[in-house]
């Protein structure tokens, strides 16, 4: 009995042991997972409920000027891209009948082929669907079809100013222009939004994990450029191609008391909505500010200056023409050998066009014989450092080229080099960097920061201006002065005719086209550029022709473009006549 005693007790002993055991391997797993795991499955969890939500910054709009009021040009619509899970969609034949009959010509080509394919879960069926069209098909309740929205930028004035503005591309990127010079501003900031989900990863409002961080949309630009000059220098620029038949050409139109562009359009051109269809990228190029050329004679209008400001020339300075004249070892000679012979005036070089004049100028500069190394010096002085010629001018477009002027330091800065600037040739300069030029030397002397952009547009449409950009005096008043009357006198003795009472002043410019290196005699560029106003002048237009084969001059071809609109820019500015 003893013995069966003691084996009772034993076995109790080692049930209690082993129920002790696995309480104890209970508990340690239970402290083990709820203590020493419990940041790793917190974890786990949140990477599962919690989800992280981009919100989309909306991206900035632009606007132009309409006299004191701004204008949209660049603006957003939302549209939606239409998208299938193939593996989920059960009745194919239903959904293609739908998406045909509501999206049309917004389909991917094959759409049946899309939905038979079973070695992915996401297929784009259709683009820029309409709000109306996506949902007329979510209508339908068609299992696997979703849609995402989007943003894409719509231009209701068409074409107008599309160089200016750029384009959005296919990866929300800005491209050309303002668009992409200005990308970070009008891009924004996009929010976060970290919430406690439920299973279909919709956001509960419940929960400590909520992060709030607000999208930060982008920035109303508002440009300086005119609606209306914009819309009508287009109009006029395309006239005038047409009478010509000029392939190609630009005009600006600049303030030149505060150096904000007006109007800066450029032929051919694209519809930036449809900007794929374009059959030359060529088109996307501002050339006004993208494409340095030889300018010509309009470059005579700054040596003069030069030559004012100095003190080696007055308007009525004479020198003596003979038709030619020699640089080193090289013979430099008028476009008309014959033209103007003998003892002429310096305003005479000017209306003329006399690159005889122009190299003397040069001379007086350095010994007044020859262009010596302080007359190269004073030219770069004036031409690069205070007219800003051959150097980015910070405008804000994508695009811009420095273009070319060589330092007289170098080895081809040499006197021959120079002479040749001086009449435009030798160096390559932009239109925006000559009208810069030129607006400084007929406003009274000061060069002004050329800029597109006028301010921001709050979200009650009012416009904040931007900050006044850095301006610099280039030459003296009475320089200004004079040479303002100069360019009037050359405009009016050269067969002009401009509304009476009006200030109206300009220079012709007619240079040979740079192919493969070489100077052809069979292709020139024509332009044009002058002012207009009333005392003071109101504005610059500058006007370039050119075409494949085509002799193209200032005179008779960019002239008339200029006189267009000039006489209509004095109309809308609303400019009063005097007496």
């Amino acid at each position: 009995m003893q013995l069966l005693s003691y084996q009772r007790g034993s076995r109790a002993k080692v049930l209690a042991a082993l129920l002790l055991g696995v309480m104890a391997i209970f508990v340690a797993k239970l402290f083990y997972l709820q203590i020493i795991k419990h940041s790793d499955y917190v974890a786990e969890a949140n990477a599962e409920q919690v989800k992280p939500l981009i919100i989309p910054a909306k991206r900035g709009l632009i606007y132009a000027m309409d006299g004191s009021n701004t204008v949209p040009l660049v603006i957003n619509q939302t549209v939606y891209t239409m998208f299938a899970d193939p593996l989920t969609v059960t009745e194919p034949d239903k959904v293609l009948n739908v998406i045909r009959e509501v999206a049309g010509g917004n389909l991917r080509p094959h759409p049946e082929d899309l939905l038979n394919r079973r070695d992915t879960r996401y297929q784009i069926l259709g683009t820029k669907l309409t709000r109306e069209q996506a949902e007329k098909i979510k209508s339908q309740n068609l299992r696997g079809i979703g849609f995402q929205e989007e943003s894409q930028r719509v231009y209701p004035e068409g074409s107008l100013a599309a160089q200016t503005l750029g384009f959005v591309n296919a990866a929300g990127q800005g491209q050309y222009g303002v668009e992409e010079a200005l990308n970070d501003r009008l891009t924004g900031h996009d929010g976060l939004l970290k919430s406690v989900t439920d299973v279909s990863g919709v956001p509960l409002t419940i929960g400590n994990q909520n992060i709030n961080k607000p999208a930060q949309d982008g920035d109303n630009i508002a440009l300086t450029i005119d609606r209306n000059i914009q819309a009508y220098v287009e109009r006029a620029l395309a006239a005038g191609l047409k009478r010509s038949g000029a392939t190609n050409g630009s005009v600006l139109v600049m303030d030149p008391q505060t150096g904000k562009v007006m109007a800066m359009a450029n032929l051919p051109t694209y519809d930036p909505s449809n900007y794929g269809n374009a059959k030359d990228a060529s088109v996307f190029q501002n050339a006004t500010i993208s494409t340095p050329y030889e300018a010509g004679s309009v470059v005579k209008s700054l040596t003069v200056s030069t030559g004012l400001d100095k003190g080696v020339i007055t308007p009525s300075s004479t020198f003596y023409n003979k038709g030619i004249i020699r640089v080193d070892d090289t013979t430099i000679q008028n476009a008309d050998t014959s033209e103007a012979l003998g003892t002429q005036t310096m305003q005479t070089a000017l209306t003329d066009s006399l690159n005889t004049g122009m190299v003397t100028i040069a001379e007086r500069l350095g010994d007044d014989s020859h262009i010596t190394k302080e007359s190269r010096d004073t030219i770069y002085n004036y031409f690069h450092d205070r007219f800003k010629l051959g150097q980015l001018t910070g405008i804000e477009l994508a695009g811009e080229s420095p273009g070319i002027i060589i330092a007289p330091g170098s080895v081809q800065g040499n006197a021959v080099r120079y002479s040749n600037m001086v009449f435009g040739q030798g160096m390559d300069i932009t239109m925006l960097q000559m009208t810069s030029a030129f607006s400084s030397i007929i406003n009274g002397g000061v060069y002004y920061t050329p800029t597109v952009v006028a301010g921001t547009v709050g979200g009650d449409g009012g416009l904040t201006p931007s900050d006044p950009k850095p301006f610099t005096r280039v030459v003296q008043a009475k320089t200004s002065k004079d040479i303002k009357r100069m360019l009037e006198i050359d405009r009016h003795d050269n067969g002009a005719i401009d509304p009476a009472g009006y200030h109206v002043g300009g220079k012709t410019g007619t240079s040979q086209a740079l192919i493969n290196g070489r100077y052809s005699f069979t292709q020139t560029v024509g332009t044009y550029i002058g002012f207009g106003g009333d005392k003071t002048a109101r504005y610059v237009i500058m006007v370039q022709v050119s075409g494949k084969g085509k002799n193209l001059q200032g005179a008779h071809d960019a002239s008339p473009i200029f006189g267009n609109i000039s006489n209509w820019m004095l109309r809308y500015l609303k400019i009063a006549p005097k007496g």
